[in-house]
């Protein structure tokens, strides 16, 4: 695969990954899934990276799988192998990051694609985005942890019928329904996705981690397993320069400078 097909830059302790196949509105290829993949654990280990803006290029987000030259099915399990190793993997890949991970969506973010974005920590929207569940058109089941995500971003019903009609879901319905952070014209994106990224990665770090995780658990527990995890990562968490940091500049009246230590 090319490189070029996703391009990834750090700046200000911000890692950009883009999807850059605007001719089929960034339709993920198994080369750049795994790529993805690589870069958001590469995300989460290196100490620079403080957060991630997710984005691509054209007038697409991402179109979903590219199922052009896809192989069949050889055998009983073969389909479900693919999906766990592949679109399931990478949405575990956003969801498991350690940093903040912003989804800049810049247009039609369909099947995988939608489900890569709301995965996301936060998903800033242009107005010309728009989410669409397009698998029941293909008389699929969705995948890419779709029915894992919707039901806990907007509840069952809304989920359904999203994913039983396969209508288009354009960037003001997706915030008012609560898919969607914000929404900015267009040419806005880029530099309020920019702005939001920065600001996290002069946040603190570690603290941060914590919380995604925290959240992310808390729709899976019960009351008692969610407070338990919370004591804990408090417990981890004051460990950490950028707590004691955050203590002594409120006793000292003055603004703290974290540095994700």
């Amino acid at each position: 695969m090319p490189v070029s097909e996703v391009t990834h830059t750090v700046d200000g302790q911000v890692s950009y990954l883009t999807l850059n196949r605007p001719e089929v509105l960034n339709a993920l290829t198994p080369g750049q899934r795994d790529l993805l993949i690589e870069l958001l654990a590469q995300a989460s280990a290196d100490p620079e990276v403080r957060a991630v803006v997710l984005t691509g290029t054209g007038r697409g987000f991402c179109a979903g799988a590219d199922l052009r030259g896809a192989p069949g099915a050889a055998a009983p399990g073969d389909v479900a192998r693919t999906i766990r190793l592949g679109a399931q993997r990478l949405i575990a890949a956003v969801l498991d990051c350690e940093k903040p991970v912003i989804a800049a969506v810049n247009g039609t973010a369909a099947g995988l694609g939608a489900h890569l974005a709301f995965a996301c920590d936060l998903v800033l929207a242009a107005e010309s985005a728009r989410f669409i569940e397009v698998f029941v058109r293909r008389g699929l089941v969705p995948d890419g942890g779709g029915a894992y995500l919707l039901p806990r971003l907007i509840g069952p019903q809304r989920a359904k019928e999203l994913m039983f009609f396969g209508d288009a879901l354009g960037a003001a319905d997706a915030e008012r329904l609560g898919l969607v952070n914000r929404v900015v014209a267009d040419e806005e994106l880029a530099k309020t996705a920019r702005a939001w990224a920065e600001r996290l990665a002069t946040g603190p770090t570690h603290a941060l981690a914590l919380t995604k995780q925290l959240v992310n658990s808390s729709l899976d527990s019960d009351r008692g397993t969610a407070f338990a995890a919370e004591a804990a990562a408090q417990e981890i968490n004051m460990t950490t320069a950028d707590a004691r940091e955050g203590v002594a500049s409120f006793v000292e009246r003055r603004s703290p400078e974290y540095r994700g230590r």
